[in-house]
């Protein structure tokens, strides 16, 4: 799906379909801004001011949503603490200076972890198809505070295996417990892990297959 990019007098949208997970935040919060089921435009940067924009971007947990302002005005700014949301039945959202293999990934991403994702590692909403069960309040694993809470995470998906996430990253639960702390992770991706949303090697006995 085309990346869709509306420029306002001052501030621009970018929308990317492949990436968005229908978390709704947009059309909830802006209705005026995100215009739901109509024909032609429906993204509207002028309805609301720049800070407006980038706080609705901001609210996109998936990065399907950038803006960009055009008044000489802040932009996105990384996040004082990196973390990994386990969403209830559905993928991991991560919330830091991201790069996917790589490559600069912005500061907002939600990642696959039913295994059923046309778009691999980002999650594109199969596990509603699918329906993946998978607890958003995962069991407590004992962790020290980290040293640097923030900073650059690296994440790098395992070839027909996990998400490797390096750098300082607090995994928080659905209901705002922090689960855990570290500064490398292995995330369950095949969606058959028995520790999610951590791997066990699971992938492995199901002959999981995934770039």
């Amino acid at each position: 799906m085309a990346k869709e990019v509306v420029r306002g007098i001052a501030a621009e949208i970018q929308f990317d379909g492949s990436r968005c997970i229908h978390s709704r935040h947009c059309v909830l919060d802006r209705p005026d801004v995100f215009v739901p089921n109509v024909a032609g435009e429906w993204i509207h940067p002028d309805a609301a001011t720049p800070d407006e924009v980038m706080a609705l971007a901001r609210n996109c947990p998936s990065g399907a949503i950038v803006a960009r302002r055009l008044d000489g005005g802040p932009g996105e700014a990384a996040p004082l603490v990196n973390t990994a949301r386990v969403l209830e039945n559905g993928p991991l959202a991560i919330h830091a200076q991201l790069t996917v293999r790589g490559e600069p990934a912005g500061f907002r991403a939600t990642f696959c972890r039913c295994g059923q994702s046309k778009q691999k590692p980002y999650c594109d909403g199969s596990h509603a198809a699918a329906g993946f069960a998978a607890t958003g309040e995962p069991a407590v694993r004992e962790s020290a505070a980290l040293p640097v809470r923030g900073g650059a995470l690296a994440v790098e998906p395992q070839r027909n295996g996990p998400l490797k996430c390096s750098g300082p990253l607090e995994v928080i639960s659905g209901t705002g417990h922090t689960i855990g702390r570290g500064t490398e992770f292995y995330f369950c991706r095949c969606g058959l892990s028995k520790q999610k949303p951590y791997c066990d090697g699971s992938h492995r006995a199901a002959g999981f297959t995934a770039e």
